[in-house]
């Protein structure tokens, strides 16, 4: 039979052909003098947003967002094993110990011989990718520590690469803190303003050196690198499945072969960027979101672009890391722009700032037991801190309490944070339980109780009937390191009670009537919470002193009594057209509140000891939330966003009863209705030198379409020449000016929005004569829109997405029976003013104890069987000793080893304070009397290697304009063994990992 002539021509074709396996070189390392491309293979992978943090990792919920972390590393793991020049880089631990513990032995094995040679490399290194406007900054340091010592204990390795790629703008103490302290070589981001990046670009100054700390200055500085768009890849260099960028098709046997396309696309995007960048080094980050899926897209085309690259040689690409990237920089010897303060605010276009989210859910920002688990010992089997400390690191991330997340995620996290919570609950009431006993802890059998929901006014174990004899035992337990003395205010249900202390002597304590509007809120809100409304209500506060010794406890006793504690004296004044001049002072100590009798308005602040009279006003307003309709480029306001449409004043709705005042020997209160969605109380204690303003607000009204952001405003006539400060994290505080930035000319296009800036811990202004601060209870937005005022943004309740990804409208709501209604938020803020130069003590001290609250627990007595079996007071330290004044105890953590993690923190900066901004001591031995430390190790910041080790391998980086000699910075000593005083500079923190001896039977409690 003939044979066709086209099937033999095919026959023969086939059996010519070569067989042919393309093997690609990709073994190429720098090569001096040419421009190196670096190429960085990663995946950006958030620890929730869009979906909760499980259902990323496992890959459910894909209707929201096609994302699998499990998929990520399961699929990277053999596509770095097929190549050994191939690299890959990991950041969030959360997920990764996640994975890690669903690995065989074998594939653990074959990871950690992948991470010994550098092939997959594991930076920054904390549970989460935190954020740095909102988070506290001994909140980043933990979930920094919880990662950093997981690594060193599997892997034996310490991170050396800063990787913050997504934050919303970057805080100086992620420079200084995050960054150089803990050991740190380089920090490398994304999101800097638009106008910023455009300048930098220009000058080549997008890599610098950051000095974030003006007390440590070049010993804590770092090199840091924004990218110059974002953290993806050039634009056409997109590989994951289904991608549109062209791949790199190199069969000349197919159509559409592209390889010289595709390398010319390569170096014109190397030499754009090699144009704004110094040094002939440049990182491709290679990934984004969620990416490498199917890693093997990703690694495919890499290899050929390198192998294809250098073959043509007119640049050079190479699979690198941070690090080695990191190296080559240090190798050119360069000298590089400094950097100093922070990268705040940021905006990514016109009318963009991302300063809303300052504020964005205020209740999540809202949320010291980890001291009692030391002092009780570190149980293997019971209830410990674990859980919340995982919880409050996932917490941290940049989509988490920033408030940028779909609601369900944020759901999510509440739920976390409520299961760690009840754990620690437990490990509370059992350590304290131990503490307290005097027969030790075998015998313990008191089942303390706490309240969480306390600021709402409901606490179950206060609530009870004291008529039968039983008594009330509330434990009081303080973290801080000296004594401390503040007012208690614990809801009862019967105004005929007495107080008596831990030396049973009776103590002056004071009644107050529960407002009607505080009873409405806890019973609809703990139904809420715990599914079911209380079963009665508290008539009253009862509010007495306590005064607890550091770290330690005092007992207070609360029985039944035939007369009643000190009734609050109720004044109502009422609007009238009479005397203009009628006045209302409040305060039963030395600071008195002026308000005028008749509107009801605060106008005056006096201080009689520090000799301050001020003008001081206090006013709510609301700016009208943007919806970008009128834009060409529509930026409505959102979860990420502030962009303001007006602002307007707040008067009250109350016409008749401006303000109610409730008088007594402890404190006095002014009662404020403003409208029928703002209630404010104002407390002035006698023996407090600040205003306490406890407001609540919503829910916002949205009736009119039109979504609400909700503002205090104290004004004064302090001339405040369009400058303030805010804090950095909670540490530092920086100088802010109006419609100014120091590192380029501003072009001011949101003279409101553009000017708002993170608070964690406070703001303040001053001039010549007086100065005005403020302190917060949780992270908000502020400025000073006007001379001689502050600003605080309290809440927030949108209608529109911002456009940025969440595709969800900020409008937070709280459910009973299937009733939905808009979220009201309960917070407060301080208020003081003082005699220039004269406030940072307050700041620093009482912002030290709004970060650590006391703990109560409480427990019900029979009798008088409580003195007899129980110790009334408790001091960690030696009778005679307490920290000094400007330094506090930051973490005292027993760790599963065995070991102690101290961090000891100066709490000042340099000139903040003529007394307090000097070295300090702490003596170990008396911080630690029924101890003997055997042994002694200062470490890293985040305690994954020993101080002395980081600093041997530190790379000191050259700074432009200034000589080869630095300034000497102020550090504490190398502690001596045997002496065991730990000295601390200003701003300095440092960080301990110390072995006990016990010696007394504390030990066996």
């Amino acid at each position: 039979m003939a044979v066709p002539l086209y099937l033999l021509i095919l026959l023969v074709g086939v059996l010519c052909g070569e067989s042919k396996f393309m093997v690609y070189n990709t073994s190429q390392s720098i090569v001096p003098g040419k421009l190196n491309v670096h190429l960085v293979p990663h995946t950006h992978d958030d620890v929730g947003w869009l979906k909760t943090v499980d259902q990323y990792y496992v890959g459910s919920n894909n209707s929201i967002q096609g994302a699998c972390v499990q998929n990520v590393l399961d699929s990277v793991v053999p596509a770095l094993l097929a190549d050994k020049n191939r690299k890959f880089i990991y950041v969030e631990q959360a997920f990764f110990q996640r994975w890690w513990r669903d690995q065989s032995e074998t594939v653990q094995s074959t990871v950690k011989q992948l991470v010994s040679s550098g092939q997959l490399e594991l930076i920054n290194g904390g549970m989460c990718m935190h954020d740095e406007a909102v988070p506290h900054y001994i909140d980043m340091i933990d979930q920094t520590t919880l990662g950093h010592r997981f690594i060193k204990e599997e892997f034996g390795i310490t991170p050396r690469i800063g990787w913050q790629i997504d934050p919303f703008g970057h805080s100086a103490v992620q420079a200084y803190l995050l960054g150089a302290e803990v050991g740190f070589d380089s920090l490398f981001f994304g999101r800097i303003d638009y106008q910023d990046r455009a300048k930098r670009k220009a000058e080549k100054s997008l890599e610098v050196v950051w000095r974030g700390s003006k007390s440590l200055s070049s010993s804590a500085q770092i090199f840091a690198g924004a990218f110059p768009e974002n953290y993806e890849p050039p634009k056409g260099f997109y590989f994951e499945v289904n991608d549109d960028s062209p791949v790199v098709q190199d069969d000349r046997n197919l159509f559409d072969y592209n390889v010289q396309d595709r390398v010319n696309d390569f170096v014109a995007a190397a030499l754009s960027q090699a144009n704004i960048t110094r040094t002939n080094h440049i990182m491709w980050t290679m990934g984004t979101d969620f990416k490498y899926q199917y890693a093997h897209t990703w690694f495919r085309q890499m290899d050929k672009l390198i192998h294809y690259v250098n073959q043509d040689g007119r640049i050079n690409a190479l699979y690198s890391t941070p690090s080695i990237y990191t190296d080559a920089k240090y190798a050119t010897n360069g000298s590089w722009p400094i950097k100093t303060k922070d990268f705040f605010p940021y905006a990514d276009r016109v009318n963009a700032y991302w300063t809303g989210y300052f504020t964005s859910r205020p209740a999540l920002k809202g949320y010291a037991a980890r001291q009692l688990e030391f002092f009780n010992g570190r149980s293997k089997s019971g209830p410990n801190t674990d859980s919340l400390g995982d919880a409050l690191a996932i917490a941290q991330h940049h989509d988490a309490v920033s408030g940028t997340e779909k609601q369900h995620v944020a759901d999510d996290y509440a739920k976390r944070l409520s299961i760690g919570y009840k754990e620690a609950e437990d490990l509370v009431a059992e350590s304290l339980a131990c503490l307290a006993s005097k027969t030790g802890c075998q015998n313990a059998v008191t089942k303390f109780q706490q309240c969480p929901l306390l600021n709402i006014s409901y606490c179950p174990p206060s609530e009870i009937d004291l008529s039968s004899g039983k008594k009330l035992v509330v434990v009081v337990y303080n973290s801080l390191g000296w004594t401390r003395e503040d007012v208690l205010r614990i809801p009862v249900i019967d105004e005929n009670v007495t107080v008596w202390d831990s030396s049973g002597q009776e103590i002056e304590s004071q009644i107050i009537p529960i407002s009607n509007g505080s009873l409405g809120i806890r019973n609809y809100y703990s139904a809420a919470y715990l599914g079911k409304a209380p079963s009665l209500s508290p008539a009253y506060w009862l509010a007495f002193s306590a005064s607890v010794p550091p770290l330690g406890f005092s007992t207070y006793t609360i029985s039944s009594a035939k007369r009643t504690a000190a009734a609050s004296k109720r004044q109502t004044f009422y609007k009238s057209r009479g005397n203009k001049n009628d006045i209302v002072e409040v305060g039963p100590g030395n600071l008195k509140l002026v308000y005028s009798g008749n509107e009801g308005e605060l106008t005056r602040y006096i201080n009689n000891k520090r000799s301050v009279n001020a003008s001081v006003q206090q006013s709510y307003s609301f700016y009208l939330a943007h919806d970008g309709s009128t834009d060409l480029e529509p930026q409505a306001a959102g979860a990420y966003i502030f962009r303001p449409n007006g602002s307007f004043s707040i008067k009250s709705e109350r016409q008749q009863v401006p303000l109610t005042v409730y008088r007594g020997p402890i404190l006095d209160e002014v009662h404020q209705t403003i409208n029928s969605w703002i209630y404010q109380i104002t407390r002035v204690y006698k023996g407090k030198e600040h205003a306490e303003v406890e407001f609540t607000v919503g829910p916002i009204p949205i009736d009119d379409g039109i979504g609400k952001e909700i503002v205090t405003r104290i004004s004064t006539n302090i001339k405040s020449n369009k400058t303030f400060y805010t804090d950095s994290s909670g540490r530092d505080f920086i100088e802010r000016i109006r419609d100014y930035r120091a590192d380029w000319s501003l072009q001011v296009n949101q003279p409101v929005a553009g000017n708002y800036y993170p608070i964690n811990l406070g703001i303040y202004m001053k001039d010549t004569n007086t100065e005005l601060s403020i302190l917060v209870d949780r992270s908000v937005g502020g400025s000073s829109i006007v001379d001689g005022q502050v600003e605080l943004m309290l809440h927030r309740r949108l209608l529109h997405d911002d456009s940025r990804g969440v595709a969800e409208a900020l409008n937070e709501t709280v459910c009973v029976h299937d009733e939905c209604t808009g979220l009201t938020i309960q917070g407060k803020y301080y208020l003081r003013v003082d005699p220039q130069g004269e406030a940072a003590k307050w700041r620093r001290s009482f912002g030290q104890q709004i970060y650590s609250p006391f703990l109560l627990a409480f427990a019900e007595q029979d009798g008088d069987k409580w003195e007899s079996s129980h110790v009334p007071t408790f001091s960690g330290v030696d009778a005679s000793y307490s920290l000094p004044e400007n330094v506090a105890m930051i973490t005292l953590q027993e760790l599963q080893d065995g070991k102690v993690l101290l961090r000891l923190a100066h709490l000042y900066e340099i000139e903040e304070d003529q007394d307090l901004s000097v070295m300090a001591s702490v003596e170990l031995k008396k911080l630690f009397p029924n101890k003997t430390i055997s042994k002694i190790s200062e470490m890293s910041l985040s305690a994954n290697q020993e101080r002395a080790e980081m600093l041997k391998k530190r790379l000191v980086w050259k700074v432009e304009g200034s000589n080869d000699v630095e300034p000497t910075v102020l550090r504490g000593r190398p502690i001596d063994p045997s002496e065991l005083v730990v000295e601390l500079a200003p701003m300095e923190i440092r960080t301990f990992s110390i072995d006990f001896n016990y010696k007394s039977s504390t030990s066996e409690r």
